[in-house]
């Protein structure tokens, strides 16, 4: 793995030792990793995040996971820290479902879903850069969400009310979305939000960081 950093000066990034750093541009998740109460910073990756031709969800979702993640990891300055990355791709009949941006593309997902049950793969990444060379742990987390059979009328004014045109899949479980579900399936109740928790709560405790300190 790279161990090398990028030196050009408007790519460093100064951040102190033993840190944690969330590489991502979500609300989602940063919400999501203040809920564990240790301190951390966000920076965005800036990667492409276009699926390789053939290549499957999961494997798209730990690639960006990891790679979101490395990118962070060269533009930091000096490299101690524990990156998170997280890429989250949703899935029906093997065909993956990205954000839609617009109305119109999240009501066709909307009409698409109905009624199926669609699985989200939420891949997370921790690459540990404090020591001489990194230690990366990955992880996919799948969770099996099943939509309700609603008519066009019902999903038009769920989208119009949440706009949840930034979210895989076009609903937003923490919200109103939760209305057009009728199951969700996870070992991970947060995965499906963006950042499973329980996984990089695991992760986390790997590398040495402590949740709860000790009463005095």
């Amino acid at each position: 793995m790279p161990t090398n950093l990028d030196n050009t000066a408007n790519n460093i990034l100064p951040i102190r030792s033993n840190r944690i750093v969330l590489g991502s541009s979500s609300s989602y998740r940063r919400e999501l990793l203040s809920r564990l109460g240790l301190p951390f910073e966000v920076i965005t990756p800036d990667i492409d995040e276009t699926a390789f031709a053939g290549e499957a969800p999961e494997t798209t979702a730990l690639r960006l996971a990891q790679e979101k993640a490395r990118a962070i990891s060269l533009r930091l300055l000096p490299p101690g820290a524990l990156i998170i990355g997280s890429d989250q791709v949703a899935t029906l009949d093997g065909e993956q479902i990205g954000k839609p941006g617009n109305h119109e593309n999240a009501l066709r997902q909307l009409q698409k879903m109905r009624g199926r049950r669609v699985i989200f793969h939420t891949a997370l990444c921790l690459w540990d850069s404090t020591g001489s060379e990194p230690v990366i742990q990955t992880e996919n987390v799948q969770t099996f969400v099943s939509f309700r059979d609603l008519p066009d009328h019902e999903l038009d004014a769920y989208l119009r009310i949440e706009q949840p045109y930034d979210c895989a899949g076009s609903a937003k479980n923490e919200g109103l979305g939760v209305a057009i579900l009728e199951k969700i399936e996870s070992s991970d109740p947060t995965a499906l939000t963006g950042l499973p928790l329980i996984a990089l709560s695991t992760m986390l405790r790997q590398r040495g960081v402590t949740f709860f300190a000790k009463q005095q």
